[in-house]
């Protein structure tokens, strides 16, 4: 059957980019979402309309324990399988508060998908590679963190930390598998034109014309999608830890 990736928060977006691009690469794809399912389909009908790749949606809040098992246990019974994982899966601040008016329900939704569940997904599946290293084919977990994981702003302090604690996640799970041969890297988007940025897209735009970005456009889901899936299908097997920016050059600091 090939090999299967589970790639959560797929159902629109940067992770329905990524679902299409892995499946492309020949991957078969679960497609993890948490309440749009028709979303879920669509991504589900576009893999088997554009690729030879099979995909199921499996319905899932990576943040929920139970659901996590969930999430594990239906992707073994249709592929018997998990080769490589993508922490996609994120949601933005609640409500967007200036941090001295923020409040905890926010922070703990935010962290419950945006690390606890990473963390944890992260940890059951690669348990799971390490018990059947026979079977699985050039394992891997990529993180999909954020430029506000080094860029600050006032009014998603809890996003912003959590996307910080990706990165160090990313640094620690690279370290614990690399003796298991499981690659792990930080994919880490700039301002991407999706349904989640499009509230503020007037503003990115003006920012871009006044210089923002050295390659002066938003990124397309695509962009990440591209990425991600030459990654998974790279013949690199001497990386691990690496955190890849997919933002048009933002992070690079001139005079």
């Amino acid at each position: 059957m090939g090999k299967v990736a589970i790639v959560t928060g797929g159902s629109r977006g940067i992770g329905r980019a990524i679902c299409l691009s892995l499946a492309q690469a020949g991957y078969q794809v679960v497609v993890n979402y948490f309440g749009n399912a028709a979303a879920a389909s669509e991504t589900v009908d576009l893999i088997h309309a554009g690729t030879a790749s099979q995909a199921v949606a499996i319905q899932a809040d990576v943040g929920s324990e139970t659901d996590r098992k969930v999430l594990l246990e239906k992707t073994l019974e249709r592929f018997q399988r998990i080769d490589f994982l993508v922490n996609n899966a994120g949601i933005s601040s609640i409500g967007r508060k200036d941090i001295l008016e923020a409040d905890e329900a926010s922070w703990d939704r935010v962290f419950s998908t945006n690390l606890k569940g990473p963390y944890f997904l992260s940890q059951a599946v690669a348990n799971w590679m390490i018990a059947h290293a026979s079977v699985v084919e050039k394992p891997g977990i990529i993180n999909i963190s954020s430029l506000s994981a080094v860029s600050a702003s006032l009014n998603r302090g809890d996003y912003c930390i959590a996307k910080a604690g990706m990165t160090m996640m990313t640094q620690l799970f690279a370290l614990r598998l690399a003796e298991h041969g499981i690659r792990v890297w930080d994919v880490r988007p700039g301002i991407i034109d999706t349904d989640m940025t499009a509230g503020a897209r007037d503003k990115y735009l003006k920012k871009i014309e006044e210089g923002l970005i050295p390659i002066p456009r938003m990124g397309a889901a695509d962009d990440v999608g591209s990425v991600v899936a030459w990654l998974a299908t790279s013949p690199m097997t001497y990386s691990t830890g690496d955190v890849i920016n997919v933002d048009g050059g933002y992070h690079l600091r001139k005079l």
